[in-house]
């Protein structure tokens, strides 16, 4: 099964929606490692996307919530393989060193788990290649550097599978299964989140601080944020770290 190039989508012209395509930024992020779909017309009308020849699209459904996801654990791996090899890990001490090497550890299992999971259900064609990356402008030799960018790459993981698992189709036993999978590895995302935030203010109530919980009506937060795609996609552009360009024309999102 070959991925066509040219997408064709109905798309309604409600304010609401007019406000979704919007929300993107109004046009083509190019040179920043990834194209959305953007622009809308006052009538209703058939537009064609194209995804140019060279690139790839993640695809829509399960398979592109799947491809997503799967980007951002090729990010996380390479940033944590990045950790590991840097003189802040080299001096830096044990419990730290246990830490951050069972990170890279669990996020190396996801990345290859989704690129194992995606290759046995779909075409190669339609798999995710392996992005590649530039973290020239982060300082390896920097706990802080290591720790924040850390904590911001742990708290949007959150987030991004937060949003992703609302996405998920779970009307045949395959989506069920995502969606169950998705569900264990947020876990481990979170738990990292958590730990990252205690290295950077020990004793502190910052490993579930109010900057990335959601309260349940209560008075208190109670769970962690979601966000969708898009959203996220867009950070990890504003990153600079994503060399690799591909599209998201046909991605699911809220």
């Amino acid at each position: 099964m070959i991925m066509k190039n040219k997408i064709e989508k109905e798309f309604p012209t409600t304010q609401n929606d007019r406000r979704r395509f919007l929300k993107l930024s109004g046009a083509a992020l190019v040179g920043t490692g990834l194209f959305f779909m953007t622009g809308c017309s006052d009538d209703d009308e058939v537009m064609t996307l194209e995804t140019p020849p060279d690139q790839f699209d993640l695809g829509g459904g399960n398979l592109g919530i799947l491809n997503y996801a799967y980007a951002l654990e090729q990010l996380e791996a390479a940033f944590y393989t990045k950790v590991i090899q840097g003189s802040y890990y080299a001096g830096a001490p044990s419990r730290e060193k246990t830490l951050f090497k069972d990170i890279y550890n669990h996020e190396v299992i996801h990345r290859d788990f989704f690129k194992t999971a995606i290759s046995a259900a779909v075409d190669q064609s339609m798999v995710l290649p392996d992005l590649e990356f530039d973290f020239s402008s982060v300082d390896f030799s920097s706990r802080d550097a290591v720790l924040g960018l850390s904590q911001v790459l742990e708290d949007t993981g959150v987030r991004a599978y937060n949003g992703a698992g609302q996405l998920i189709d779970v009307s045949n036993a395959a989506g069920q299964t995502y969606l169950l999978l998705a569900g264990k590895i947020v876990s481990v995302e979170a738990r990292h989140a958590s730990a990252i935030r205690d290295l950077i203010n020990p004793g502190s109530m910052d490993f579930a601080g109010d900057d990335i919980l959601i309260g349940l009506g209560g008075t208190a937060p109670a769970f962690d944020q979601a966000a969708a795609p898009k959203t996220v996609l867009n950070e990890v552009i504003a990153t600079g770290f994503l060399k690799t360009e591909f599209t998201a024309f046909n991605l699911p999102n809220f």
